[in-house]
């Protein structure tokens, strides 16, 4: 039986880390599953993450309809028939980003958002989604290696969202707790300021009982 997952959060929350254990976890208990991320999963979806990614000047509601645009292709492509197959999908990032992104972050209407999220997926939302919760202060600190990290200063795609203001990190991280707190049945909250390998055994914890309830194992 499919299950669609989602990893969401803030910049520097650990996401495409803890999605890559979890796949991990997930294979070595023979499950079937695929990992996607957004924007991308696609050709054309890698070309919007390259635009994403960049700076070319563009506006919020611009911005938007790329993110809907690789959406609508990586939904139609690859998680829409791999559900139909069965598959456990999970994916770092999905229409929730949008809400929190370029609804609270970028102030675009949420009612414009949600329409277009509706839109993109078909209505197709994620069974469960764990969010990874870390201050944005401390989120920053480790992509800019303050923290002692390294950080990812350094890369050449680093997304221009991780250069926004810290104001602009914290309305994002609002949104993220508001939809949490609207869907809790859907919502799994984690504390991601631990280390990756305790922030994954809770991730763990969450997915395998989602898969114990639907019969997966």
């Amino acid at each position: 039986m499919s299950l669609f997952l989602s990893i969401e959060g803030g910049d520097g929350a650990g996401k495409s880390t803890q999605a890559e254990l979890l796949m991990t976890r997930l294979k070595a208990t023979g499950v079937d599953a695929l990992l996607v991320h957004e924007p991308g999963g696609t050709d054309f979806g890698e070309h919007v993450r390259r635009l994403v990614k960049g700076d070319v000047r563009r506006s919020p509601m611009s911005e938007l309809f790329l993110f809907e645009a690789a959406r609508t292709q990586l939904v139609q492509d690859v998680i829409r028939p791999a559900l139909d197959s069965g598959q456990i999908v999970v994916t770092d990032r999905y229409a929730d980003s949008s809400i929190t992104y370029q609804g609270y972050g970028r102030g675009l209407d949420l009612a414009d958002v949600r329409a277009l999220n509706q839109a993109a997926t078909g209505g197709l939302m994620p069974d469960a989604t764990v969010l990874l919760e870390i201050s944005p202060d401390r989120a920053l600190a480790r992509v800019d290696g303050s923290d002692g990290s390294g950080g990812r200063s350094d890369d050449p795609e680093q997304a221009r969202f991780e250069r926004e203001p810290l104001e602009f990190h914290q309305r994002v991280a609002e949104g993220f707790r508001t939809l949490a707190s609207e869907e809790p049945g859907r919502w799994f909250v984690v504390d991601a300021s631990a280390q990756p390998d305790r922030v994954a055994e809770k991730v763990w914890a969450i997915v395998s009982n989602l898969l114990v309830l639907r019969g997966v194992s």
